[in-house]
Order: structure tokens, then sequence, then C-alpha cells
């Protein structure tokens, strides 16, 4: 997949393709259903497949402090992306002078003319240009007075929920595991390093690996049932989000026991797949309790990824 960096880069590289857009926080199955359509009337069309998405998120620009917290950074956006097979995404900078632009101009200056777009495929609640006035309404009268055709993708429903990357972000916000699998059509993963922790773990007989993470979303304090993908390999694991309450800690910390034995693990990247939430995070008389506690939420882990990989 090839990636253009402005609408301005991609101007003249296409000729007649297929066009989605949207900002793709998630990349999940409602944005899969809308890829999936892309891809398959891009090939019926012999044309390029292309996504207009933008960076960064257009609530972080025009209300800062009401920004929500990203299921995942450009890069994994892209690469996710990339899996549903789209030719090029072309990202565009998100910023005050951007959102001024109005509609028409928007659908004028972008669509038709840097674009050339034959067809767009949009999710029923677009909004764009100027005080979000652009909608797919107004989009399917532009595509009639400018020469395009315009596929409104309906609302995708998942167990009697509306397929949102909001309703997304506000499962993992409730450290709803299960719900939000659901909804993404994959665990939530959280990417990060690992540091150097206070070492406590090994002392209880369970090693961890102490994650700082870069996305953003992050489930919230609790033990999880995890898989970490580390160098290319799937372990499982069962990861503490919390203060160390038995310890009298005050930050906020990442800790994931993987199953098995590692060299040196400081400085390595790793992504935790949450698959399920095991139970709160609680204060114990003693550390020795702890680790009766831990022994018991690595036997529940796995009992919850068995199921998990058998459903």
């Amino acid at each position: 997949m090839r990636v253009f960096r402005s609408l301005e880069s991609a101007r003249g590289h296409f000729e007649r393709p297929v066009v989605t857009l949207g900002n793709f926080d998630g990349v999940h199955r409602g944005h899969q259903v809308i890829l999936r359509e892309l891809r398959d009337d891009a090939d019926q069309r012999s044309v390029a497949a292309v996504v207009l998405t933008f960076e960064p998120h257009p609530i972080a620009v025009m209300r800062p402090d009401a920004a929500p917290k990203l299921l995942m950074p450009l890069g994994e956006r892209l690469t996710a992306l990339a899996e549903h097979g789209p030719d090029a995404t072309v990202v565009q900078r998100f910023s005050k002078e951007f959102a001024a632009v109005a509609a028409d101009d928007f659908v004028h200056e972008y669509i038709v003319d840097a674009l050339d777009a034959q067809k767009i495929l949009v999710g029923h609640d677009i909004n764009f240009g100027r005080g979000r006035t652009g909608s797919a309404d107004s989009l399917v009268e532009a595509g009639a007075r400018y020469g395009f055709a315009v596929e409104v993708i309906r609302p995708v429903d998942v167990d009697g929920i509306v397929v949102h990357s909001s309703v997304v972000r506000r499962a993992v916000a409730d450290g709803d595991m299960k719900l939000a699998a659901r909804l993404l059509g994959r665990p939530h993963a959280v990417r990060g390093r690992v540091v150097s922790g206070a070492g406590r773990g090994t002392g209880l007989g369970f090693a961890t690996a102490n994650v700082r993470a870069r996305t953003e979303l992050v489930p919230p304090h609790g033990v999880y049932a995890t898989v970490a993908v580390l160098d290319g390999r799937e372990v499982d694991s069962v990861t503490s989000i919390g203060r160390n309450p038995t310890f009298d800690g005050t930050e906020t910390v990442i800790e994931a026991h993987l199953f098995g034995s590692f060299d040196e693990l400081y400085g390595k990247n790793v992504t935790l797949r949450f698959v399920d939430r095991v139970r709160d995070q609680k204060k114990f008389e003693s550390p020795e309790a702890l680790a009766a506690q831990i022994a018991r939420d690595v036997t529940e882990t796995k009992r919850i990824l068995q199921e998990y990989r058998q459903s």
C-alpha cells in the first residue's frame, strides 16, 4: 500500500479511483465492511482503491479538551488499513485552516481535482467541511453535480450495538475487553517498550515485563488475560494494570507475566492483546497472599485463553 502524506502530494497520481474517507481509528468491523466494499468495487472497475484519512484526529484540533484517547496511533492505523487491501492511503494533516474549507470546496478541490474520484464510499455518519456541514446527503448531491457516484454504507450492527470508534473506546475504557474484541473483530492491542521496573515480580516467583505504553487508550486498572507478541512470537500472558496497592504504589504501571522462559526483555517492543478481564485490582495483606492470588490468576488466564481459541 502506497502512502501519501497530503492531498496535494497525491494530486495527479490516480485515474478515476474509488475512494473512501474517514478517521478509521481502530479499523473496527464497521470500517472493515467499507474497506471490503472499496476493494471489491475498485476491482470491478479495474481502478485504484484509495483511502483518505486525517491526522491528528479532528477533535484534537478543534476541541483539544474533548479529544479522545485513540485506539491506535497513525502507524498502526496504516498497518491495519493495509491489511484490507487498498492500493493507497492519503494522510491529510488536519488543521484549523483545513477545517475552515467549505464542504463544497472540499469536494471540488480534493475529491474531484486532487483525487479524480469516480465513486465515493462513506459511512452513514460522515461529516466534513467547515462547521461539519458536509454529510452523506450533501455528498450525494455534489456527486450529481460533479460526476461521481456515492454509496452510503449502512451501519454495522454487532449484538445489537452499532459499531463506532467511540463505542469501542468506551468498551476499552470500561474494561469490557470481550465487547471491544467483538466490535473490533480482534482484541484491543496495547503496544509499548519493556522498561526496568521494581523487580518485585521475580521475588514473588512471577517475573514480569514492565511495559511503557505507546498506545493512548489503555484499559483501566485490573488484571487481564492477554496474548503478548514479542519478536514475532505469540505468548500467553497475564497482565496487571494498576498502582501495586499491596506495596502502596502511586504510579500506574503495566506489568505482563509471560508464560515461559525468556532472555533479557529490556528495551524490546511488545504488543499486548487484551482478551478478557480476570479481576479488579486489590490490596493484599502480604506479598505471600499476592503471590497466591497471582497463581490463581495464571490458572484462570490459561482457562480464558483456551476458551478464546476454541470459540
